[in-house]
């Protein structure tokens, strides 16, 4: 047997789960942000990299806006582009591989051992010939990409850039809005929540203050979905999302993060009970049903809250927190419907 005849079959193999991914990105529409999120887990399994990143050229800065393994906990971090890998790819407008990081002058060596990656490699994203990011996928290793990874990262990047062009036709303005806000709602998603709860913490550490996290489940969506289908299940989230909306403060962030999971950043909180207020009000708001073509459907939600810093201080830990005090009210309302 040829010694090339294994190592074609296995980029033939990869070529097909391309294909596949892309089959899939059609089901996302205008989802800019879904499609990028889908893309970077994709490429991390097509490269076998450890983690895989979608980072978005804004101002001055390279941007996290989809990530994925290693890399997940850093959405949302900004990084000089005249200092990193990601700015030169954007600068220079071709695939760069760093084969070290420890070595490489072009990367920004902080936010690389950040992550825990050793070796990279970047290929430019492209919106009316501009490039506008980078596909980036990395490991712990050095030396651990060789060309067939860099043409599939590529071409994976040509299923962003293809997303990018039917999302946003002619206004760059509009390809941003696209890539950081929810399509079936318009609330910031995950990504841009993450990125601001990163501004309104280092803003607090400096000026010594709380900022609250609100971080809510819809309770009973997949009965709904279940039982009268995905159109009146996207009515409900859409409910949910625009109830949400109208609770908030001047001030605050509201964002889908997930399929049925929302979060509330809080900038401005003297103390928790003004967090809890805060929740008990959305809470109010969300559990009353409406009716969508003539049928009722109920709404409710389970709420956690995290404060900084009295819960902690980083971004990870107050996530966590928030996440487990939402698990806790979940599973308090189950043992009283027991």
């Amino acid at each position: 047997m040829n010694m090339q005849e294994p190592k074609l079959q296995a980029f033939s193999e990869r070529l097909l789960k391309v294909i596949e991914t892309q089959t899939e990105i059609a089901r996302l529409g205008l989802d800019l942000g879904g499609v990028m999120d889908l893309v970077a887990h994709r490429a991390q399994g097509l490269t076998g990299a450890v983690g895989s990143v979608v980072e978005l050229a804004e101002g001055e800065d390279m941007v996290y806006r989809a990530a994925a393994g290693i890399a997940e906990s850093s959405l949302g971090m900004r990084l000089r582009r005249d200092a990193s890998l990601s700015g030169h790819c954007v600068a220079e407008g071709r695939p760069l591989n760093c084969r070290d990081s420890e070595t490489d002058e072009r990367v920004d060596r902080a936010a690389c051992r950040a992550v825990g990656l050793r070796s990279m490699i970047v290929v430019p994203l492209k919106h009316h010939d501009t490039v506008v990011g980078v596909l980036k996928v990395m490991t712990r290793e050095p030396t651990a990409f060789d060309d067939d990874d860099l043409r599939v990262l590529d071409m994976m990047s040509g299923l962003i850039a293809a997303a990018m062009y039917h999302a946003a036709k002619y206004e760059t303005n509009e390809l941003f809005y696209q890539a950081t806000h929810d399509a079936l709602t318009g609330l910031p998603n995950r990504a841009l929540f993450y990125d601001r709860l990163r501004h309104n913490l280092a803003q607090a550490h400096r000026e010594s203050r709380r900022v609250g996290i609100l971080n809510l489940d819809m309770d009973g969506l997949k009965p709904v979905n279940d039982q009268l289908g995905h159109r009146a299940g996207d009515a409900a989230i859409r409910e949910f999302a625009a109830r949400m909306k109208l609770s908030a403060r001047t001030g605050d962030t509201v964002a889908r993060v997930g399929g049925d999971e929302f979060a509330v950043i809080l900038p401005r909180i003297e103390h928790r009970e003004g967090a809890f207020a805060q929740a008990r009000r959305l809470a109010q708001a969300l559990r009353f049903g409406f009716e969508f073509e003539q049928r009722p459907i109920a709404l409710d939600a389970s709420i956690g809250c995290a404060i900084y810093p009295d819960d902690g201080e980083e971004l990870g830990e107050l996530l966590e927190k928030a996440d487990q005090a939402m698990y806790d009210v979940k599973r308090s309302k189950k043992t009283s419907r027991d």
